[in-house]
């Protein structure tokens, strides 16, 4: 080989080696936190492999650092807080456990107003700029999408016929919201992470308790439990959060691609969610169709008109009243902005 074309390969070999570094950097790390493990199949089945497939699904060049909550060490309740101090990049923001801290977000899934899938998907899209604004100006995040575990139901160690039943018992709640409505019913409220729940029906710290179907059904709660009454309390809404530091170091085009992949994922769980609870509501009372789920032998206890108009009269009675009074403390206006824009879709005036 002669000397021209020995100095031409080792100035094509240099230039290979000065770009590898710079394609190298060009990629984008981020740290995100998942739903928990406990939570069951759409974590697993849509939320995990979205996030270890990122690049593939966005189409850019980001990897990310994804960890279900429970693996963390930190609580659910902290989320907004540890994505402020800009420990993480993304977050599968957990509704109801983050409201004592944003008190607006509750007002997506306030108790009684999304007891099916097809009010919680108008509920979710007329509130989800107010949402989204507020989380920008207290936290710099930003809301990216919003998605349901399903509607929440209860599960009781004692049999009940009805609603009223829970008359006496100590029921596991998640939030203020649904502490006061099972306050008015005349049960007796106990806050409970999801992770202890099993523990606390088996040893009899409560009697009932509230979450989805699907949940119920990978946690193990039809072991300790012998009721499951499918009248739907709140819908469980999540959404997709991101820091606006991680946001803003995206380019306009690359902020389009990974907002439009955070809408299809947010699409996929709806449409996900709503096979999984009708599955689910057979798996636990060991009916089949039963494709997602353990069998089990729960009591399915049958809706009662009295039930239904029961729920539909909490937003108006106990929970738009008990959060408007939290919400407009710390974001005044707060219920105001509420009542013009979701009141509406939900027929209330």
């Amino acid at each position: 080989m002669s000397l021209p074309s020995l100095k031409l390969l080792a100035a094509a070999a240099l230039a290979a080696l000065l770009v590898l570094p710079a394609a190298a950097q060009d990629r984008i790390k981020f740290k995100a936190i998942g739903q928990p493990l406990a939570t069951g199949l759409i974590q697993k089945n849509k939320e995990q492999p979205f996030f270890e497939h990122f690049a593939e699904r966005t189409g850019l060049p980001i990897d990310v650092d994804y960890k279900p909550i429970d693996t963390l060490g930190l609580k659910d309740t902290e989320q907004l807080r540890v994505m402020k101090a800009g420990l993480f990049d993304i977050v599968s923001l957990r509704v109801s456990q983050n409201s004592r801290d944003e008190p607006t977000l509750l007002g997506l899934d306030l108790v009684g107003a999304s007891p099916d899938y097809a009010t919680g998907r108008k509920v979710s899209k007329a509130y989800f700029k107010t949402v989204d604004e507020r989380l920008q100006k207290q936290f710099n995040v930003k809301l990216l999408g919003v998605w349901p575990f399903g509607p929440q139901i209860l599960f009781c160690k004692k049999p009940i016929t009805k609603l009223g039943d829970i008359k006496g018992m100590k029921v596991r709640v998640y939030d203020q919201n649904l502490a006061k409505f099972i306050e008015m019913v005349g049960g007796t409220p106990v806050p409970v992470s999801f992770a202890d729940t099993h523990q606390s029906l088996s040893l009899g710290v409560v009697d009932c308790a509230i979450t989805g179907p699907s949940s119920a059904n990978s946690a193990g709660w039809p072991e300790v439990t012998t009721h499951q009454l499918p009248l739907g309390f709140q819908m469980a809404l999540n959404g997709y959060a991101m820091t606006l530091k991680a946001w803003n170091q995206l380019k306009p085009d690359q902020q389009v691609k990974l907002q439009a992949a955070f809408d299809k994922l947010t699409e996929e769980i709806w449409v996900y969610s709503e096979e999984l609870f009708q599955d689910a509501l057979n798996c636990n009372t060991g009916k089949d169709p039963c494709t997602t789920g353990k069998k089990f032998k729960l009591v399915n206890v049958p809706l009662q008109p009295a039930d239904n108009e029961l729920i539909r009269s909490a937003v108006s009675k106990v929970s738009l009243p008990t959060w408007a009074e939290v919400c407009d403390k710390s974001n005044p206006g707060c219920s105001k902005g509420w009542s013009a824009q979701v009141a509406p879709v939900l027929g209330l005036k």
